[in-house]
Parts: structure tokens; C-alpha cells; sequence
């Protein structure tokens, strides 16, 4: 999460997903103003995660105003805020244990 804040991502919260589904243990989900913000967030997350030799699986929505990546047992969501309130991720799992906010 300190790879997003650095690039001010808004809204920041990471769910507990063990017990809720199987494909991963944890959410990220944090909010960027503009695409440009939401590519520097997530160009900075795998930047970080990737000094821990940590890779993405998977890197959807570029150029959108989401973006997901996939790095297995996490799972980082980027959203515009317009998006993030379309889509309401949190809501959707809300059974899933928030572990930290930053807002």
C-alpha cells in the first residue's frame, strides 16, 4: 500500500479475502483522479512488488478507468472514482474483513 500512497492514490483499503474466495487472499483497492495517476499507481506498485521478485500475473485495463493486476494470493484494483462508485468492489465483498483504511 506504501507504493500507491507515494503516488497519492485516495481511498485506500485491503480486504481480507481468505474465507470469502479462492483465487486470492487479499484486495487492494485504491482510487486515482486521472488514467495518467492510476498508470503511475500501479507502474509503482509493480515496481516495488517486482524488487521483491514479485511479477503480475496479469495487468488489466490499461487506458481504462480501472485497472486490475493480479499477483496471485493479491490482487491491486485501481479505480477513477467515477468507476470505483459504478462498480462498489467493497460492497460487492463486503464479507471480506477490511484489515486497513487510508482515506
Amino acid at each position: 500500500m506504501d507504493a500507491a500512497w507515494e503516488k497519492q492514490a485516495a481511498d485506500m483499503v485491503m480486504l481480507d479475502m481468505r474465507g470469502v474466495c479462492t483465487f486470492t487472499e487479499y484486495f487492494v483497492i485504491c482510487s486515482g483522479e486521472t488514467s495518467r495517476q492510476i498508470e503511475a499507481i500501479c507502474d509503482e506498485v509493480e515496481r516495488v512488488l517486482g524488487e521483491e521478485r514479485v511479477v503480475p500475473r496479469r495487468r488489466e485495463g490499461t487506458g481504462s478507468g480501472w485497472i486490475l493486476m493480479d499477483f496471485g494470493d493479491l490482487i491491486v484494483h485501481v479505480f477513477t472514482p467515477t468507476d470505483r462508485e459504478y462498480y462498489q468492489l467493497e460492497r460487492l465483498w463486503a464479507k471480506a474483513t477490511p484489515l486497513i483504511r487510508i482515506q
